[in-house]
């Protein structure tokens, strides 16, 4: 369903959208497989908006690659372009979590079963595999994991700083298709309310803005993080942002697969739920996690013009 321009044809047309969330990161999903559907900055922040619009971390548009400009070149290896947008209404190259959530909304649409797919990304395409849930007598279901082939981590050589209650603190700076700056804590409270972006220097290593975590180690290959997203603030869960940290700490362990030969998989806490993250000694990295539908309904199209 082309959602725009059912709005243009009849203009009191509702449009879909679905609610959903990969560990407790959360998105408002807007199907619009033609790319009819225009959604400035100004929209998106309502749509998200916790009190005045439906809520969420973020705003997944699902556009078929062929269709949009950003994508085409894309289109051969992936059916699906993931439109990603921070709950403010900026534009994101990636969301880990989001493409889970992505995956399983195409699942649930009928476009994919589980198995093997692609999603083309501003950073690329991602290879994704949803895992088969069983339900009662072996009936499919949507509830199995996915696993998100996440490309490989980028590490500069920048000595980037995080300050936190007028403290300095070293960060590791890593991209995972959007940046990262990873700094170590003895306890996750010394990273404060994160009501707003944590300082990061020297800025110029992050002109459009960066996510920061802060991680605590909880036992062998096993850490616990929170996370500011830009253009979000602190959420329940990021997907790139675990992945980052996973790089960061095996790299603080001595685990650097290219090194060792050897995949090294870590448990990933965050306040939303578990991720597991592995990386190859190729540098491929693979995020598992689980990924919610959770409901549907209809956006009343005069309230999103007004919100334009």
């Amino acid at each position: 369903m082309s959602t725009d321009r059912t709005m243009r044809n009849a203009p009191n047309a509702p449009i879909a959208f679905l609610k959903g969330h990969g560990t407790e990161n959360d998105f408002v999903i807007v199907p619009d497989p033609d790319n009819d559907l225009d959604l400035p900055a100004r929209a998106v922040a309502a749509l998200c908006d916790r009190r005045a619009g439906i809520g969420g971390d973020g705003l997944l548009r699902v556009v078929r690659s062929a269709a949009h400009p950003e994508a085409r070149a894309m289109a051969g290896e992936a059916e699906w372009f993931m439109d990603y947008r921070n709950s403010d209404g900026s534009v994101a190259e990636m969301c880990g979590n989001g493409v889970r959530v992505f995956a399983r909304y195409l699942q649930r649409a009928g476009h994919v079963a589980a198995g093997d797919m692609a999603v083309a990304t501003r950073a690329g395409v991602k290879r994704v595999h949803l895992a088969k849930g069983t339900g009662p007598e072996g009936a499919a279901t949507e509830d199995g994991d996915i696993t998100v082939h996440m490309g490989r981590a980028a590490l500069p050589d920048d000595e980037v700083t995080v300050t936190v209650d007028g403290r300095d603190r070293p960060a590791r700076h890593i991209s995972m298709g959007n940046p990262h700056a990873v700094t170590f804590v003895d306890d996750l409270a010394q990273a404060g309310d994160l009501l707003s972006a944590p300082p990061v220097a020297p800025a110029s290593v992050y002109p459009d803005g960066v996510n920061v975590e802060f991680v605590v180690d909880r036992g062998p290959r096993h850490v616990a993080m929170r996370v500011h997203e830009r253009g979000s603030g602190e959420t329940r869960s990021c997907g790139t942002g675990a992945c980052a940290v996973a790089v960061a700490t095996a790299r603080r362990d001595g685990q650097d697969p290219a090194r060792t030969g050897l995949p090294v998989t870590y448990t990933v806490d965050l306040p939303g739920g578990r991720l597991l993250i592995t990386e190859r000694p190729d540098g491929g990295i693979e995020m598992t996690g689980p990924a919610v539908i959770v409901a549907e309904g209809h956006i009343d199209p005069a309230w999103l013009a007004a919100a334009r």
